[in-house]
């Protein structure tokens, strides 16, 4: 698994930070995300899907294996 962040469309909503700490952060200043990890490990596969899917701004792409 990749996972692709777009700060331009980042909101700072947090979400993605509540469904996967281990993948996400924000930014003291502004609240925009932060990618901690760019190919998690097959076990965060789901709280990183859960966190593209709670982000209300779409800032967040998960492709799998081999995209």
């Amino acid at each position: 698994m990749k996972v692709i962040v777009d700060e331009e469309k980042c909101v700072g909503a947090g979400q993605c930070v509540l469904a996967a700490a281990e993948v996400f952060d924000q930014r003291e200043a502004d609240g925009i995300v932060v990618l901690l990890d760019a190919s998690p490990p097959d076990a965060l596969h789901s709280p990183v899907e859960d966190a593209a899917a709670r982000c209300p701004a779409l800032a967040i792409e998960v492709l799998g294996d081999g995209t």
